[in-house]
């Protein structure tokens, strides 16, 4: 259709309302096109009007629900922009909807649990993944994401329970799911049985430098700071290219726990391997966090002088 091509070229030069018109005119002249109405869902949202955006994008969704086969294209974008946007209240309400309409589809299931879980509704949650299970009893994923939501419900020992199960479905796997469940206790205040997680994930896996990373945060949370440093030297001699990134988020997480002289040795280790400027930015931080004030100053006024 030619005043579709027109359009096409005005959204490529950046003329979004004037292609915006073109698509409306045809719109009222073929309203049952539902690739109009995508193609002004894609215009209004590059425009910068979410709003509209969302309103054809639902137009379509409802009638999506209307079939018999769910081809959830609309669908599919609306819980994009839902998670982008954070409106998690609005992609409860479609996953629900899309549910009812296909109440036996696992990804539609899984999606509303998410959504669920997303919305702080995490006793909605365990219900919808503990349906899942019954489902798919051997699926290990299914299992993480039960321990999830009960975790979040504060069902911290259910939590841990379902994990275990999905490393005996898929203990390949293992580690993964350990590491998964470390940062699930860690969250929760647990640090002492995330540490042994931790251990556990490094026993399976010794060759992966993010668990001695992770490793070594927790162990700055417990206070055992020297242990911490040679974790993180482990991560380092396992990938020293990324030696620079691991020193950095050393002392970030040093600093965040008050250790400041030992953050400052840290950013200076990270400088030392890879001189980028967020890594000055950091030891300047650290400099200001322990009142040296004009040191930090110093140093930013020499790095920006350098750009």
């Amino acid at each position: 259709m030619e005043i579709i091509d027109r359009a096409e070229i005005l959204l490529r030069e950046g003329k979004h309302p004037e292609a915006i018109a073109l698509y409306e005119a045809v719109h009222k002249t073929h309203p049952e096109e539902e690739s109009v109405l995508l193609m002004l869902a894609w215009a209004h949202y590059d425009n910068g009007d979410t709003q509209k955006a969302l309103h054809y994008l639902e137009t379509i969704f409802e009638r999506e629900l209307q079939r018999k086969i769910f081809t959830g294209f609309a669908f599919d974008e609306l819980v994009r922009i839902y998670k982008q946007e954070r409106k998690f209240d609005n992609l409860v309400e479609i996953c629900r909807k899309a549910v009812n309409a296909q109440p036996h589809d696992v990804g539609l299931l899984a999606e509303l649990g998410g959504a669920y879980l997303n919305a702080e509704k995490p006793e909605e949650a365990c219900r919808i993944f503990e349906k899942l299970i019954g489902m798919e009893n051997d699926n290990p994923a299914f299992y993480c994401r039960w321990g999830e939501a009960l975790f979040a419900a504060g069902l911290t020992s259910e939590g841990h329970t379902a994990y275990l199960r999905a490393v005996e479905i898929d203990p390949e796997e293992a580690d993964r799911y350990y590491f998964q469940l470390a940062n699930l206790f860690q969250n929760a205040g647990n640090n002492n049985e995330a540490l042994r997680l931790l251990e556990d994930c490094i026993s399976v896996n010794p060759a992966n430098s993010l668990y001695y990373c992770s490793l070594g945060d927790i162990l700055i949370a417990l206070g055992r700071i020297d242990d911490a440093l040679a974790t993180y030297k482990t991560a380092i001699q396992h990938d020293n290219a990324s030696a620079g990134v691991y020193y950095n988020r050393l002392g970030h997480t040093l600093m965040k726990a008050k250790y400041l002289s030992q953050a400052i040795d840290a950013f200076k280790a990270a400088i030392e391997f890879d001189a980028a400027k967020p890594y000055y930015n950091g030891l300047a931080s650290a400099y200001e966090a322990m009142g040296l004030v004009d040191v930090a100053q110093e140093l930013l006024q020499k790095i920006n002088n350098a750009d």
